[in-house]
């Protein structure tokens, strides 16, 4: 996973467990605007949540964050 994902994952989990407690949950789509401005990072984001981890659709941010510093 590129350093730019991965700092954009542990923000964006940081940031969500900081305002709605350790049990919330979201999908890879939660790191990305409303738009497709970047594909490339978009597919790397959803082969790392679907491909590499079988994760399920939503998932605990402090489970994300747990995988990402792991890596």
């Amino acid at each position: 996973m590129r350093l730019e994902l991965r700092e954009k994952i542990l923000q964006v989990c940081r940031k969500k467990i900081n305002a709605k407690g350790p049990t919330v949950g979201l999908s890879f789509y939660a790191f990305f605007a409303n738009k497709n401005d970047d594909p490339e990072l978009l597919m790397e984001a959803a082969s790392w949540w679907i491909m590499t981890h079988h994760l399920d659709h939503f998932e605990k941010a402090d489970k994300i964050q747990k995988l990402v510093e792991a890596e």
